[in-house]
């Protein structure tokens, strides 16, 4: 515990890779990326199907990209390679398998307690978790004899199934253009109306809808669910009874709020974290990606947020070393 970090990073998804590497970039010795599963991009890996279209300019937003990882459109493959090569060409001490259970102050920096009781002390913490590590669950019950086919993601999706998708989001859009070929596909979204996702997977869904490929189930909700012989049977609330082998919720994810709590991120009074134009939460606490705001999973604003955080942090790196002197 010895070693001082200019900066420790909690998270290696796109936001925690683009801080890290930005911190080479800009001259910060001392960097720690601590990541709980055994690999960087965890989400992309979990919840993008093979193949998926990455855009820069995600749901029609465009972005200026303002760092020095070199991001266009592509893949989800395509993605993971260029963020495995941003790592490979920086000097960053990545520990994988390392779960952070608490940030404190300490005197002028912060000490880090993992959940194995490991202990690091660093300047400056990057919060760069995500929300998708907290998929949001329905309010009502699932059966336990059916949860290992109540997913939120199309992994175990292996075909010839009845496959119902809940949620009115991109992920599930995709999800059940992903799996119709293989799968008989209901989509099921509570409005009348998909709101929220990019209009080209509205469009997907849409067509295959009229196509006779999926059906929809738009405007209803679920009111409960009962095991019958290993199949979902699915009460809706206009009186419906459908059945199904398999349930997807793409239903997004909830902010982690006791754990920012652990960490001592500052929230507001609806319980969010606060950030300002440079990221930063309090002195010396920076957000990145999704938990920073709602940027909607758009990959090229995470890596904006890693460019603006390295650069308020050498910038105060900078006034820090002016003043010693």
């Amino acid at each position: 515990m010895n070693r001082i970090y200019d900066i420790a990073v909690i998270g290696a998804g796109p936001a925690g890779i683009a801080t890290s590497c930005e911190a080479v970039i800009f001259g910060l010795k001392n960097i720690l990326v601590l990541e709980k599963s055994d690999n960087h991009s965890d989400t992309i890996r979990k919840y993008f199907n093979d193949n998926k279209p990455v855009d820069k300019d995600w749901k029609g937003i465009e972005v200026d990209l303002k760092g020095h990882i070199d991001f266009e459109d592509g893949t989800k493959e395509s993605t993971l390679d260029l963020f495995d090569d941003a790592l490979e060409k920086n000097l960053i001490n990545a520990k994988f398998n390392t779960e952070v259970s608490r940030v404190k102050k300490y005197g002028n920096l912060y000490k880090i307690i993992t959940t194995n009781k490991e202990m690091y002390l660093a300047k400056n913490i990057v919060v760069a978790i995500g929300k998708m590590a907290k998929p949001n669950k329905p309010s009502y019950k699932i059966p336990s004899t059916l949860r290992k086919k109540a997913n939120h993601t199309i992994a175990d999706c292996k075909g010839n199934e009845e496959v119902l998708v809940v949620g009115g989001g991109d992920s599930a859009c995709e999800y059940a253009y992903f799996i119709h070929q293989d799968n008989i596909v209901t989509f099921n979204y509570r409005r009348e109306e998909i709101t929220k996702a990019n209009p080209k997977n509205v469009k997907n869904l849409m067509d295959c809808a009229q196509d006779g490929e999926i059906k929809l189930m738009l405007g209803v909700d679920i009111e409960k669910l009962e095991d019958e012989d290993g199949q979902f049977k699915v009460f809706y609330t206009n009186g419906e009874i459908k059945k199904y082998d398999r349930i997807i919720y793409a239903l997004g994810g909830m902010t982690p709020k006791e754990f920012l709590k652990n960490c001592s991120v500052l929230l507001d009074e609806q319980d969010k974290p606060v950030v300002d134009e440079h990221n930063l939460n309090s002195e010396g606490i920076y957000l990145a990606g999704d938990i920073a705001g709602d940027i909607g999973g758009s990959i090229a604003l995470a890596l904006n947020h890693g460019y603006n955080i390295i650069k308020d942090c050498a910038y105060e790196d900078e006034i820090h070393h002016a003043i010693s002197a």
